[in-house]
């Protein structure tokens, strides 16, 4: 990795601020009319706290629709500057008050500020830490969580509170398809399934639902990530490689990674190389990482499992040269839910494997177990019915757990195994059921 390089800041006049800031008003004054979707991460934002109110999550998540609508729904007034515009690249963190100056002249009064994609501008915590001393009320975005954490943990220890947010779950898909998914009639319980089939193949990036062409937009999107996000700001040295393993990793997840076999694959000259490019598609949500199981805390810091951040992203690029993988895509989805979950409630998922099976997912708080799953496609085998029991009951033979849940696309039922219950629930449905809970 090359030694990175503090861009050259360029002066922007405050006339042609104006005009970009005007403009970005306008943008989020027609969002205002549409008709969006809610989420559940609206709850985390606490407009009242005195702390930076900071969503990250991949690109196109919908971030900045998420604190629009929170914004909004307080019936508060507040200022927009969005930092993800090509005409402020140049902008450097010594014009921020300029910034400031022309929002006031544009907006008027206001308590509450909306910096989207702050990140973009080098030392943007000296100008939020400012704000905050003023009692200003501050809601950021950004897509990059090592540059905001190691910023934030820096310059605003304490006073910021983070908001992980990932494309949609399966109960707002249905809620932006039309679909009622607590309808639990015949015909409501058959459009959640075939709604669910187009989810497991389409994914949860919002503008997706509105777009024909899902691998142009996937394509564009994860390209973007990978030069704009990672390798410019991180200056990466061998770029094709690295695009090479990136896209590898997106159409082989789940996979445990084998640092020694991505080395020998695209050809790296140390280890550490393929560690820190793999920490970038992590840090930029293209990737989701989970630990193995273990007691032990070496054991958990290495043999990490990748999952990209959506389905989409399996299948949906140019050239991807990837199947359907429904069991990886079944299994994907039910990882995205586990971490919304986690999230809400303070947990931990991990993997679990050792030399006599694996569980998919194992549920904990703290140092206690609270759930073991397992998930698969289609279990009508009675082989496949085995060796994913089976992986239950070793889960639990570690664990000592008795919640074992069995997640498959379509199957229900509750069986007893060895003198242990275990629940088998399809995945349509447990989403719903999680999302109840939380």
């Amino acid at each position: 990795m090359k030694k990175k390089r503090k861009k050259t800041p360029i002066l922007v006049d405050k006339r042609t601020l104006e005009t970009i800031l005007s403009d970005q008003k306008i943008e989020i004054d027609d969002w205002s009319n549409e008709d969006l979707c809610s989420r559940n991460e609206e709850k985390l934002i606490d407009l009242k706290s005195p702390q930076a109110q900071v969503v990250i999550g991949v690109r196109r998540s919908g971030k900045s629709t998420l604190c629009l609508q929170a914004l909004n729904k307080a019936n508060v007034k507040f200022a927009y500057a969005n930092f993800d515009d090509e005409r402020l690249a140049t902008l450097g963190a010594g014009q921020l008050s300029d910034v400031l100056e022309v929002l006031y002249k544009i907006y008027g009064d206001f308590n509450y500020i909306f910096l989207d994609e702050i990140q973009n501008i080098e030392e943007w915590p000296l100008f939020v830490n400012r704000l905050l001393r003023t009692k200003m009320h501050v809601v950021l975005t950004g897509s990059n969580a090592k540059l905001l954490s190691s910023d934030l943990a820096t310059h605003l220890t304490g006073r910021s509170s983070e908001i992980p947010l990932y494309p949609f779950s399966f109960a707002e898909y249905c809620a932006m398809r039309g679909i009622n998914y607590k309808l639990r009639t015949t015909k409501g319980i058959a459009l959640q399934r075939k709604t669910f089939d187009e989810y497991v193949q389409n994914g949860g990036f919002p503008e997706l639902i509105s777009i024909e062409n899902s691998r142009k937009y996937i394509s564009t999107l994860v390209n973007n990530i990978l030069k704009r996000d990672i390798e410019q700001r991180y200056h990466i040295a061998y770029q094709a490689q690295f695009e090479d393993m990136a896209h590898h990793l997106l159409n082989i997840s789940p996979y445990v990674i084998s640092i020694s076999d991505l080395v020998k694959t695209f050809d790296f000259k140390a280890p550490n190389t393929v560690r820190n490019y793999v920490s970038y598609l992590k840090q930029a949500y293209v990737l989701i990482g989970i630990k193995k199981f273990s007691p032990k805390s070496k054991k958990r810091v290495t043999q990490e499992k990748v999952y990209a951040v959506d389905v989409a992203m399996m299948n949906q690029r140019e050239n991807a040269f990837a199947g359907e993988n429904l069991g990886w895509r079944l299994e994907n989805i039910v990882l995205s839910h586990l971490i919304r979950k986690c999230q809400y409630e303070g947990l931990d998922v991990y993997y679990f494997k050792s030399r006599y099976g694996e569980c998919d997912f194992i549920v904990c708080n703290g140092n206690k177990t609270l759930q073991c799953i397992q998930v698969s496609y289609d279990i009508s085998s009675d082989k496949t019915r085995k060796r994913e029991i089976s992986g239950l009951l070793l889960a639990h033979s570690q664990t000592k757990c008795e919640d074992l849940l069995l997640l498959t696309d379509h199957e229900f039922g509750d069986i007893e195994k060895d003198g242990h219950h275990i629940s088998i629930r399809p995945v349509y449905e447990w989403c719903i059921e999680t999302l109840n809970r939380e």
